[in-house]
């Protein structure tokens, strides 16, 4: 059985988004008025499946405060506000319209990961109730512990993967409900996923690894045609945003918003 999405809660990208931390510097700065157009089509992508989309307004002081994904892991019995590896995204889930937000939906069952803990959510991957989270530069083994406590108090499985060449896990494996599973570069051949039907994303394509499923609908980046195809022959709508001003700063589609 498939969870429900219900909520959504993005962040409408700062002026700052120019500053925004990329470890790809080549692909350019991002234009703050496309990447703006590019999140009211998120948004409305979004909302087309079924969601309720909570939208907080642009804070000019984070550069990287859109990646909404980062501050916090949502499930169906808690959240965990996190504490980001990166010190520029630190004080992103101290920000006060963020806590009041998390805090309406979540109330008593809102969890923080605290000091010498790092975690980013972009390095943990829901799959029912167990959630593979990854060991990074920015996700630390303390982290990891404090996260496993909390979510194992709810009654969830907590498995970690090393991670050695990507940024993020959800970089190169996201999960697409029905047993189905967007994998790229060092982990497809890793045993932790051999039970999944892989789709194995090609090395041209290995951006749009990063897709959403949402309520059935996957949201796929525009411009990866393989990866677009490979996801409509498992039978899902598809729904193509660009996300071309968001990967210049290392950004994809799950980055984006916190989903629960």
């Amino acid at each position: 059985m498939s969870k429900h999405f219900k909520n959504v809660i993005v962040r409408i990208p700062g002026t700052g988004i120019c500053d925004g931390i990329t470890s790809n510097p080549s692909l350019g700065q991002p234009i703050y008025e496309k990447a703006l157009v590019q999140h009211e089509h998120y948004v409305e992508a979004l909302a087309k499946c079924g969601v309720k989309v909570n939208v907080l307004p642009p804070n000019n002081n984070f550069p990287d405060s859109c990646f909404m994904e980062d501050t916090a892991l949502c499930t169906d019995k808690c959240a965990i506000i996190s504490r980001p590896g990166a010190d520029t995204r630190r004080d992103e889930t101290q920000l006060e319209d963020f806590r009041k937000m998390l805090s309406s939906f979540y109330g008593t069952t809102l969890h923080e990961i605290t000091a010498p803990g790092t975690v980013e959510p972009g390095d943990i991957m829901m799959v029912g109730d167990t959630f593979f989270i990854g060991k990074t530069a920015r996700t630390n083994d303390e982290g990891f512990r404090q996260m496993k406590e909390i979510l194992e108090k709810y009654g969830k499985t907590v498995i970690q993967v090393p991670v050695h060449e990507m940024l993020h896990l959800k970089t190169g494996v996201n999960y697409l409900e029905d047993n189905n599973l967007l994998i790229s570069g060092e982990f497809i051949n890793n045993p932790l996923f051999a039970t999944f039907n892989k789709i194995v994303v090609p090395e041209e394509e290995a951006y749009a690894a990063n897709c959403i499923w949402v309520n059935g609908t996957v949201i796929v980046p525009a411009g990866y045609p393989k990866i677009k195809e490979a996801v409509e022959h498992l039978g899902y709508k598809v729904i193509l945003v660009d996300t071309s001003e968001y990967r210049k700063i290392d950004g994809g589609l799950s980055c984006l918003s916190l989903r629960f």
